[in-house]
């Protein structure tokens, strides 16, 4: 069992993201007020001292500890760290972001050492933005200055600000969020006093609000953490470390895009070539600002340049990339900025609708803001960034790359710079590439379908229309119809077979057997009000898939599938508002059976 100590921002997250495995874990906050959501946490309040903390590990069976707590909890973190080391349980950080340490800032290391500043620097008027707690820390400072507080609106608060005898009506109330100007403006104080909470404590907003109105700003350093804890500052690096501390908690292990693994391995090519030394890791910033650490296989570092290679690893996520190496070649330059190169198994972009250059390496525009990111932090020259992947001319052949006009390799690719270990946003995200691709070549007429068998069916219905003009839709129908509407493609055509007409007729957008089986009771009511006989509802009882209708007679088939065509097109309609709509029934033969048009 998994014990979170939260209360937080970060308890949230980490609620959510242990929610998803699906597992009973204890969320433990020091209140009862704040809401928390979660469908398999069972919540306990209250605070725990170090002998009430491990006699819960020890009923419980807690296994691992996850701190999700405020980065200036200092007790709690010494006795969640006790507790671990007398236990032999390991402890995870779940740590904010925090932004590097700005020199304009006097940064302090203990609220005496901000006594001491704010006295050198002769302040008179201080706003104090860190807390009720710091009200008794900060005592000797107020008591002989002007100085407000600014809390959180809460009775606890009001409680615990009275009973240190600070003066009522210097104490001012925060919403979170709330615009931080307002209040110097009508303060103009001499300087403000904040705490390194990082981006969820609004560090920036406040020191950015104080920056405008020319304030000083005084900070305290967030607390070092314990040497037993492992820091993670993201989901991704959450599930690594329980995977390796709690492993099978999650059942699916989540994995790296070709755009992750392609940035590590150019700042690690860099840095070589910089240096001249050999790299065994690469640690790069995700899009969500979480730091991760990609093993690097290989250097080999010449006079004017360096290739750097990592492995990727997709997680348990079906990827065709999953395994392929990918290499990352980095060189001075005589042009400004970063130029970008397809090498050997990167593809080459050869139509419209990807939002790249025709001709260029197929590097999205993620990958390459990553890549730029890490590289013009190390160096301000220019440089060119080879990308080559040696299996991707093999690979790429069994993704959608060909018919997306992307010749001779695969795609880097990669949004959030992580593959969560299920491929629905990735197929839904390729969904709405190829219709991109379609509306940049001039198509008009989109023909939509659920995969390779049902796509050779209807080019046979459409000979006219090009390849890109066939878009597979899976099981993502509901997704497929509204970024076709949202594009405005004038013109729609789905080919179905009975097997998934069956579900969208009854509403179901989502045909995934997952998610939706056939359901006999629906079948029948169709069947009676469509008019078939008897015999059918009786054949309906017997039926075990719903493919499995075209046992029917001719006669009470042409009655129930224009029935359960119309009912489709009722439920794809509430969907389309730029679009007309075209609906195929197609047979396990491939024969177009019924035809229905808006």
């Amino acid at each position: 069992m998994i014990l979170v100590l939260g209360g937080t921002t970060e308890g949230k997250e980490v609620v959510r993201i242990l929610d998803e495995a699906g597992h009973p874990f204890y969320y433990s906050t020091k209140g009862d007020k704040q809401e928390i959501i979660c469908k398999n946490g069972i919540r306990i309040t209250g605070g725990m001292n170090e002998n009430q903390m491990t006699g819960f590990c020890e009923k419980h069976k807690i296994s691992l500890l996850i701190d999700a707590a405020h980065p200036f909890a200092e007790l709690l973190h010494q006795t969640v760290s006790e507790v671990a080391e007398n236990l032999h349980i390991p402890v995870i950080r779940y740590e904010r972001v925090y932004p590097p340490r700005d020199p304009d800032i006097i940064w302090c290391s203990s609220y005496d050492e901000a006594i001491s500043q704010l006295k050198r620097y002769q302040i008179k008027k201080l706003l104090a933005l860190t807390g009720v707690q710091t009200i008794q820390k900060l005592r000797s400072y107020w008591q002989d200055h002007e100085c407000w507080f600014r809390i959180l609106d809460r009775e606890e608060s009001h409680l615990l600000a009275t009973a240190q005898g600070f003066p009522s009506e210097r104490i001012l109330y925060y919403t979170p969020g709330e615009d931080e100007s307002y209040l110097l403006h009508k303060l103009k104080p001499n300087a403000i006093l904040t705490k390194e909470s990082g981006q969820s404590g609004y560090f920036i907003q406040k020191t950015e609000a104080a920056r405008m109105f020319g304030i000083p700003i005084f900070a305290i350093k967030r607390p070092i953490l314990p040497d037993n804890f492992i820091t993670v500052t993201g989901q991704l690096g959450l599930r690594k470390a329980m995977e390796k501390t709690a492993p099978g908690f999650f059942p699916l292990r989540s994995g790296f895009t070709t755009g992750t693994c392609a940035t590590a391995a150019s700042k690690a090519a860099l840095i070589a070539l910089l240096t001249g030394k050999e790299q065994n890791s690469s640690t790069i910033s995700l899009p969500s600002g979480e730091c991760i650490t990609l093993p690097v296989i290989q250097t080999d570092v010449r006079n004017d340049s360096a290739t750097c290679s990592v492995v990727k690893d997709a997680g348990d996520d079906p990827d065709v990339t999953n395994g392929c190496t990918i290499n990352a070649t980095v060189a001075y330059s005589k042009q400004t900025g970063i130029q970008f190169l397809a090498g050997k198994g990167v593809g080459k972009v050869t139509l419209p609708g990807l939002g790249l250059e025709i001709g260029g390496p197929a590097i999205n525009a993620t990958p390459r803001k990553m890549i730029i990111n890490e590289l013009t932090s190390l160096y301000c020259g220019g440089l060119s960034v080879t990308i080559s992947v040696p299996e991707g001319e093999t690979i790429a052949q069994r993704t959608f790359n060909p018919k997306l006009g992307v010749v001779g390799g695969i795609s880097i690719i990669g949004t959030s710079g992580i593959v969560k270990p299920f491929s629905s946003e990735a197929f839904i995200r390729s969904i709405r590439k190829e219709i991109e691709v379609a509306k940049a070549l001039g198509i008009e007429h989109l023909v939509i379908n659920s995969g390779a068998k049902s796509e050779r069916y209807v080019k046979e219905h459409y000979p006219e229309l090009p390849p890109q003009a066939f878009v597979h839709f899976g099981n993502f129908i509901g997704e497929t119809l509204s970024i076709a509407n949202e594009l405005k493609m004038p013109h729609i055509s789905m080919g179905i077979m009975l097997g998934k007409a069956v579900k969208l007729a009854e509403g179901y957008m989502d045909t995934h057997s997952k998610k939706v089986t056939m359901n006999k009771d629906f079948l029948i009511r169709a069947a009676q009000q469509s008019g078939c006989n008897k015999e059918t509802e009786q054949l309906i009882h017997q039926l075990t898939l719903a493919r499995e209708l075209w046992i029917i007679p001719e006669e009470e088939q042409a009655k129930l599938f224009p029935y359960l065509l119309q009912e489709c097109y009722t439920h794809c309609s509430k969907l389309l508002s730029n679009s007309n709509l075209t609906l195929l029934l197609l047979s396990d033969n491939g024969d177009c059976k019924q035809i229905l048009t808006s």
